[in-house]
């Protein structure tokens, strides 16, 4: 019996075996230590093999991202990507956003959900039209499902194109979508230290909105602490205090996105 694997196979017989991780190994009996070698370059393999999949996937993404970039700057859309973990109230935020901007200019959404249609429907009810994407069990959009979208719902010439991402503060902040700006919102209700566990989508901000001030008084939670912890992980970023409800900060915030949106050819803004 073979004294490292205990197949059976008799002395000296050179064989393969499939592991439990899909890896092939082969190996003659007695010799455990060659065993454990090509065992081991099998696992290397796996991981090199993962790592270049993961390589192919962003560089297409980031191909495709530069293309639509392309596609809205030739069209002078302004496209905010709107990121969260769930429960933010992003979608409240946004539907007041679009109430306030919807008076003066072109607008769109790209809403990004697993499933349902009820965030766009939120959004159309606003006069805005809007299109779902749903991504199944993926935890993010990609540049290939703006793409794809753009077929059914056109960039807003001259306008605002907002994204509004799946709710997950880990995946989307490693797809470029062809955004000119990435906005991050965080509640109040979710504690200060998020910028610590989930460093990359802060660092890949241009812009946090923390979201429900209103509640500030009822919670333990301490703006300077989370943008004391937000500098540490992005030294530049930009932070506003709003509310969705009831409007506090909104003035910043529709300053901002007109201060960053590029001015069209002929337009004159007060």
């Amino acid at each position: 019996m073979c004294g490292v694997c205990g197949c059976g196979k008799p002395d000296g017989a050179e064989h393969e075996h499939a592991l439990a991780d899909g890896a092939v190994v082969r190996h003659s009996h007695g010799e455990g230590a060659e065993h454990a070698h090509v065992h081991g370059h099998a696992h290397e393999d796996e991981a090199a093999r993962r790592v270049k999949v993961e390589r192919d996937i962003l560089s297409r993404n980031d191909e495709q991202a530069a293309r639509n970039r392309r596609r809205f700057e030739q069209s002078g859309t302004f496209v905010v990507n709107l990121m969260s973990g769930p429960g933010s109230g992003k979608t409240t935020l946004l539907v007041r956003t679009l109430k306030e901007l919807g008076r003066r200019l072109p607008l769109a959404v790209i809403e990004g959900d697993q499933q349902t249609t009820i965030d766009a429907d939120r959004i159309r009810d606003t006069g805005v039209p809007a299109l779902q994407v749903n991504t199944g069990k993926g935890c993010h959009l990609d540049a290939t499902m703006i793409d794809r979208a753009l077929t059914t719902l056109p960039a807003p010439k001259g306008g605002v194109l907002f994204v509004e991402n799946v709710g997950n503060l880990v995946c989307p902040a490693g797809f470029d979508l062809g955004e000119a700006q990435k906005v991050v919102v965080i509640s109040v209700t979710e504690g200060e230290d998020k910028p610590l566990k989930y460093p990359d989508m802060f660092a890949a901000a241009d812009l946090v909105l923390v979201n429900k001030a209103d509640l500030l008084p009822h919670l333990d939670f301490e703006v300077g602490a989370l943008e004391r912890n937000l500098r540490r992980v992005n030294h530049d970023v930009q932070v506003l205090i709003v509310s969705a409800r009831t409007g506090e900060g909104f003035a910043a915030w529709l300053g901002w996105l007109e201060a960053h949106r590029p001015k069209a050819a002929g337009e004159v803004r007060a």
